[in-house]
């Protein structure tokens, strides 16, 4: 099954976005979508401050959509972004299940191998908007099941690798999911209203110029 899901993404530029559990909570307003090309010029430039910023400003995992089920957010992602669907047992034990890493395109068997990532970096966030916001709201920001884009589950060494950095300092390994990536990082910008500071902003233009500028940007404001 992964197998052929690998062969599909080859044929597909890994340009489709992911679907997660959704979440009730964080999603206000209409949802809009426009092009990677658009979606540059509608965020806002500005630059970045990291004083102040510690990884506790956002609390993280909670105890995620279901709360009765015993799994967290960061469960709650693997399990839904599961290829093939793992079992699930008591305080929510993860065995068994197939993934597939679109950073890097590598099949993974074992949940443990993987890491959930926050499409833009905690940190990132801080620097871009979120050290203005209530303590209430970086959770939220932390644990967003409502959008695709948000959290993603990927091999924890392109997690390490990526780090805080923004595209214009880091992109995934594979260069067929350049165009999903950048619009997904613009998609999570303009949920949650972040700015982007002239570098980065330039390194998206670059690939909103190109050959992913027609690439789907689609987004719902964060309450």
């Amino acid at each position: 099954m992964i197998k052929n899901f690998v062969r599909g993404l080859a044929a597909l530029s890994l340009s489709l976005t992911p679907l997660l559990a959704l979440s009730p909570v964080q999603a206000v307003g209409p949802t809009e979508t426009t092009t990677l090309a658009d979606a540059v010029h509608r965020i806002p430039v500005a630059d970045e401050h990291r004083e102040g910023y510690t990884r506790t400003a956002f609390r993280h995992w909670s105890a995620g959509a279901v709360k009765s089920d015993g799994c967290n957010t960061r469960a709650e992602v693997l399990i839904a972004e599961a290829g093939e669907a793992p079992s699930v047992g008591a305080r929510c034990k993860i065995t068994g299940g197939e993934w597939l890493s679109y950073y890097d395109a590598q099949e993974v068997e074992d949940a443990r191998a993987l890491d959930v990532d926050h499409m833009v970096p905690l940190a990132e966030a801080w620097d871009s908007g979120a050290s203005a916001w209530s303590p209430a709201r970086r959770e939220a920001y932390a644990n967003d099941l409502a959008a695709p884009a948000s959290l993603v589950a990927v091999t924890a060494r392109t997690k390490r690798a990526k780090a805080d950095q923004d595209p214009s300092q880091w992109l995934p390994p594979l260069p067929a999911a350049y165009c999903r990536y950048v619009s997904e990082w613009a998609a999570t910008k303009l949920r949650w209203d972040l700015a982007a500071d002239p570098a980065e902003l330039d390194a998206l233009a670059v690939f909103a110029s190109g050959h992913c500028k027609d690439t789907p940007v689609t987004y719902t404001a964060a309450s």
